[in-house]
């Protein structure tokens, strides 16, 4: 035999490299496609919109760059361990920097607080609304310190994929009184309303209730001041742009327009992907970045489903949605920081009216997002860009939107023209883009129209919640926010990551 022979008959032998199709191209969806790209899948992701990112979508109107969904990054880190899986350096994809003050949260009574990272300029603004609530924060700190310390640095990460994993955790869990939740958490430590309003609505950036998501959320306050707030120049669609390009570099593959028709399985594990094209991906394994409920009731025949049954599925409870309305003003509101709270008369009786009676209620409280204060180039010349939301029920509260969608972005953006807001504020509005519960269900196929999947319970956290491993489906995975641990950009990110423990 030839030397040449020999050569290819080694080449011949050589196995194929495994496949690995992603559905899916947020958050979840990049940091698994990059991991398993790295760990040398033939990756592929398949994306139904014309652009990447999932819910961080980016629109373009007249100069106006709006990132569509998350602003907020809060463990930068996360994505510099992803460029060094990659073998790449994060800053060369994207600028990353910090916000200061954190947010600004105004109360209906048109005073404000401003929320930052240092413990002096934090306490100083705690004396400033109530100086006998130092010392209570100090002991609720100190409570989020020790629950990050669990909740976070041991288990973001970790495979509850047994019962036995959920067991293990569960005395922790209760020592740290996990059953009550954050509001009853805060109030325990602080006295003043306003104060337990700014220590407790963290929650609804992730879609939870702070009035029922367990005190294990009362972390995210030390994970706050631990790394800070920031934001990515250009946007998080810059960050979105920077992944892709990472993942392409080492040889991924993304199909943009290309939405999933089923999920083909076989013998009780994934065989391949067929796109409504009718383009059919073999793979060895498939993660879904796509929403958890709509993966399984329309990508997986029912056969296939023994325990995520459709009956299971609509008997789980989901997270609030929102109405965002995306807008650029012809002037600039300089007085207006990056991130704000805009807090209205009511807060417990707001909350119960969103997630318990599933009304549309008169009042809002809103997050209000103003990039420019950051990043002036989101905008044209003298120009501002922002995007305030609202959180509103999901679509089982009935409501037809199409209906009063754009009244209610008016009373929104009314309720917004104070003196110490942004005064006139209609009369400078140049871009507008309204997005309503029934977008989250047509545009982001979104089961309920639920913003986050499903609402962050201590009965549907954890082991509780669908596994990252499939109990179905041998080969199939979950990414994103409907899996452990979570929504929010950390939640998702990591939620990659515990893939590596089955891989």
């Amino acid at each position: 035999m030839t030397a040449n022979q020999a050569s290819q008959n080694g080449k011949h032998h050589q196995p194929e490299p495994r496949k690995a199709v992603v559905i899916g191209s947020g958050f979840g969806g990049l940091a698994a496609a990059i991991r398993l790209q790295a760990k040398g899948y033939e990756t592929t992701i398949l994306e139904m919109r014309d652009k990447p990112g999932g819910r961080a979508y980016v629109y373009e109107d007249k100069g106006f760059v709006y990132d569509a969904g998350p602003t907020i990054i809060t463990i930068p880190q996360i994505f510099t361990e992803l460029a060094e899986i990659a073998g790449k350096r994060l800053e060369d994809y994207v600028k990353i920097v910090p916000c200061d003050p954190y947010y600004r949260i105004y109360f209906d009574d048109s005073t404000h607080f401003d929320y930052r990272g240092g413990d002096a300029e934090l306490e100083a603004e705690i004396t400033r609304v109530s100086p006998g609530d130092v010392e209570g924060y100090r002991k609720f700190a100190a409570y989020s310190s020790k629950v990050f310390d669990r909740a976070y640095t041991d288990l973001a990460d970790y495979a509850f994929d047994t019962v036995w994993d959920m067991i293990k955790v569960s005395p922790d869990l209760m020592k740290l009184r996990a059953d009550r939740s954050v509001f009853k958490t805060v109030s325990r430590y602080i006295k003043s309303h306003k104060l337990r309003q700014v220590f407790s609505f963290e929650p609804l950036l992730i879609g939870g209730n702070p009035l029922r998501s367990s005190s294990i959320y009362s972390m995210i306050h030390h994970l706050e001041k631990t790394w800070g707030v920031h934001f990515a120049m250009g946007g998080t669609g810059a960050l979105v742009a920077g992944l892709v390009k990472m993942f392409e570099e080492i040889g991924g593959k993304i199909q943009l327009n290309t939405k999933v028709a089923e999920i083909d399985v076989q013998q009780g594990h994934v065989k391949s992907v067929r796109t409504e094209r009718g383009h059919v991906l073999p793979a060895d394994v498939v993660v879904s970045n796509a929403d958890v409920a709509n993966t399984y009731r329309k990508l997986i025949k029912p056969e296939h489903r023994r325990k995520w049954t459709d009956r299971r599925i609509e008997k789980m409870k989901y997270a609030m949605s929102l109405v965002v309305i995306y807008f650029g003003t012809d002037r600039k509101y300089d007085h207006i920081p990056h991130h704000s709270i805009i807090l209205g008369p009511r807060y417990e009786g707001l909350l119960t009216d969103i997630f318990d009676n599933k009304i549309v209620a008169d009042d809002f409280s809103l997050y209000l997002h103003r990039p420019t204060a950051t990043d002036p180039s989101l905008a044209p010349e003298g120009c501002d860009c922002f995007y305030v939301l609202s959180p509103v029920p999901h679509l089982g509260g009935g409501q037809d939107w199409d209906k009063i969608g754009e009244e209610y972005a008016e009373k929104i953006l009314a309720s917004m023209e104070k003196p110490h807001i942004a005064p006139d504020l209609r009369k400078h509005i140049v871009s507008k883009r309204i997005f309503t519960p029934k977008n989250f269900e047509t545009d982001l196929d979104a089961y309920m129209g639920s913003a986050f999947q499903f609402e962050p319970l201590l009965t549907q956290s954890a082991w509780f919640r669908p596994h990252n491993r499939s109990e179905d489906v041998k080969g199939l995975y979950f990414v994103g926010a409907g899996t452990h641990p979570g929504a929010g950009l950390p939640g998702v990110v990591n939620s990659a990551k515990v893939l590596e423990r089955f891989l």
